[in-house]
């Protein structure tokens, strides 16, 4: 799902994909939201911390470095929540009645865990 998910031209995971590779009509089909993202930094540190597999190593450090990059607003804080395939922001809306106050901060709760565990100390401030 990685190789079907993962935009190999702008980055990130795409929000919607035809199981058949067929033409689809959702408009939103080639952009990028917010929550995908993060449960994927999420599982990537996950796999990676069950199997020791330097694959799911580098998926979350991918992940993690495109949606660090693209969704954090690094003047006000918080992610928005919607951009463009090519990683601009469609949007500025932070919060609406589908983006609240959950995947991110489940997303930095459950990393900085999964790294306590492991014993790695991160100087990185997303996690």
């Amino acid at each position: 799902m990685w190789e079907r998910g993962w935009d190999k031209e702008h980055g990130g995971i795409l929000y919607f994909r035809d199981v058949y590779d067929k033409p689809v009509q959702e408009y939103w089909q080639d952009m990028k939201f917010w929550w995908p993202q993060n449960e994927a930094i999420i599982a990537t540190l996950l796999a990676y911390t069950i199997t020791g597999k330097e694959k799911y190593k580098h998926w979350h450090q991918q992940i993690h470095d495109y949606a660090y990059t693209h969704f954090h607003d690094k003047e006000f804080g918080e992610w928005f929540g919607y951009l463009h395939r090519d990683g601009t922001v469609a949007q500025p809306t932070k919060g609406n009645l589908f983006k609240g106050p959950f995947h991110l901060p489940r997303q930095e709760w459950y990393c900085w865990k999964l790294l306590e565990e492991m014993g790695t100390t991160s100087t990185n401030t997303h996690e």
